[in-house]
C-alpha cells in the first residue's frame, strides 16, 4: 500500500491563506455580535460617551457578564474603542455614525441582520445545489426582510432624491409637478416612502408579491401620514395594475425575478408614452474577473443564498444573479421593447439605469 506524497507547500502562501481564514471566521461570528448590539440598543447607549461594562449594563438593562464578553469582541474587531487606562469602552465619531445613527447613509447593522437571515437557509440551499430547486423570497427567515430594508434604506436615503432621480431626463420636474409613480418590488416600502416625502404633489403605488412586506409598507405609510397619496398592494412584477405611469422604479430586484424580460415588457406597457423606468441594480462589471473583489464577494454570496434561488423558484427562472452587469441588464431591457437605455448614475454599491420607450 502506498500513500500519496505530500504536496510541496509555499508556507508563506499557506500562512497568508490561514490568516484570511481567521479574518473571515471572525467576521462570520461577529455578524451575530452586531445584530445583538443593534437589537439591545448597545451601540446607541455607547454613543453617549465612554462606559465600563457595568455602566453600560445598568444603562441598557443587560447582564454585565454577557456584556463584558460582547464588548471585548467588539473592541477586538475594531467596532468599539477600548481605553486601557480607564478600562472604559466608547464609540468614535465614525463608529457611532455607522453603528448608532439609523439615519446615517453608512448605517451598517441591517447588512448583518440580512446576512444572518440568509445563512439560516444554508441547509436547504445546499440541497438545491443537488436538485436545482428554487426557494422563494417569502420562504426565508424574517431577518432577511427586516435586514434587507435596513441595509438598503440608508443608501436610498443618501442618493435617491439627491442624485439618482435628478440624473434622469425630466423625471424630477414631473414628480415636482405631480406624477404617477409605481415602485415595483418595493418590499417594506422604504424607497416608496422616501420618494413620497420628497415629492408631495405626486401619487405613489408600491407593489410586491410578499404579503408581509406589503403589510409593513402600508403601516409605514400610515405612520408617516402619507396614506392619502401612497398605496401598497400585493402583486407580481409582471402583473402589477395601472397604466400611464410617469415613472416606474425597480430597486435591487430585477435580477431576482424569474422572468425579468416579461416583467420589463409589463413595465413598458404600463408607462405613459413619455414615461421613464429607473432600474437600480447592485454594482457589477460585465466580466467575472473584474468582480473578484470585496464588493463582488458580498454580492455573489448573497446571490447564491437569495437571488438565484428566488429566480429559480419562479417561471422561466432566468437567474441573472446579483452581479449581472450592464450588458445583461441592457439585453433584458431592450428585448422587452425599450429603445433607449443608459447608465445614469452609480455608487460603490449600486448602478442606476434609465430606460425609456
Amino acid at each position: 500500500m502506498t500513500t500519496a506524497a505530500m504536496p510541496v507547500l509555499d508556507m508563506d502562501k499557506l500562512n497568508a491563506f490561514i490568516g484570511r481564514f481567521v479574518t473571515d471566521l471572525g467576521a462570520a461570528v461577529h455578524a451575530g455580535m452586531v445584530v445583538i448590539g443593534e437589537k439591545l440598543g448597545l451601540y446607541k447607549a455607547l454613543a453617549a460617551g465612554p462606559m465600563s461594562s457595568a455602566e453600560l449594563a445598568a444603562k441598557t438593562q443587560t447582564d454585565e457578564r454577557y456584556l463584558r464578553e460582547w464588548l471585548a469582541s467588539q473592541a477586538a474587531g475594531g467596532y468599539v474603542t477600548y481605553n486601557e487606562t480607564t478600562h472604559k469602552f466608547s464609540l468614535s465619531e465614525e463608529q457611532a455614525f455607522a453603528l448608532a445613527n439609523e439615519d446615517s447613509p453608512a448605517y451598517l447593522p441591517g447588512a448583518f441582520e440580512l446576512a444572518l437571515g440568509s445563512l439560516a437557509s444554508v441547509p436547504r440551499i445546499a440541497e438545491s445545489f443537488r436538485s436545482g430547486a428554487g426557494m422563494g423570497w417569502h420562504e426565508h427567515d424574517d431577518g432577511v426582510f427586516h435586514g434587507c430594508e435596513k441595509f438598503f434604506r440608508p443608501g436610498y436615503a443618501a442618493n435617491l432624491v439627491s442624485s439618482w432621480i435628478p440624473a434622469l431626463h425630466g423625471v424630477r420636474e414631473k414628480l415636482e409637478a405631480g406624477g404617477k409613480v409605481a415602485d415595483v418590488g418595493c418590499g417594506k416600502g422604504a424607497s416608496t416612502l422616501l420618494m413620497a416625502k420628497a415629492f408631495p404633489n405626486s401619487r405613489f403605488h408600491g407593489f410586491d408579491y410578499h404579503d408581509k412586506s406589503i403589510a409593513a409598507a402600508a403601516a409605514g405609510a400610515q405612520r408617516d401620514g402619507l396614506a392619502d397619496r401612497v398605496s401598497f398592494a400585493v402583486s407580481k412584477a409582471g402583473e402589477f395594475p395601472g397604466k400611464n405611469y410617469d415613472f416606474v422604479a425597480v430597486f435591487d430586484c430585477l435580477h431576482d425575478m424569474g422572468d425579468p424580460v416579461g416583467a420589463a415588457a409589463h413595465v413598458r406597457e404600463s408607462l405613459a408614452p413619455d414615461g421613464t423606468w429607473m432600474i437600480v441594480e447592485p454594482f457589477a462589471h460585465d466580466q467575472l474577473k473584474d468582480n473578484l473583489n470585496p464588493v463582488g464577494r458580498v454580492y455573489y454570496s448573497f446571490s447564491t443564498l437569495l437571488c438565484t434561488p428566488c429566480s429559480r423558484s419562479q417561471e422561466v427562472g432566468l437567474c441573472l444573479g446579483a452581479q449581472a452587469g450592464e450588458n445583461r441588464i441592457r439585453d433584458v431591457v431592450t428585448t422587452a421593447g425599450f429603445k433607449r437605455f443608459r447608465r445614469a448614475a452609480e455608487t460603490p454599491f449600486n448602478i442606476v439605469y434609465e430606460a425609456r420607450p
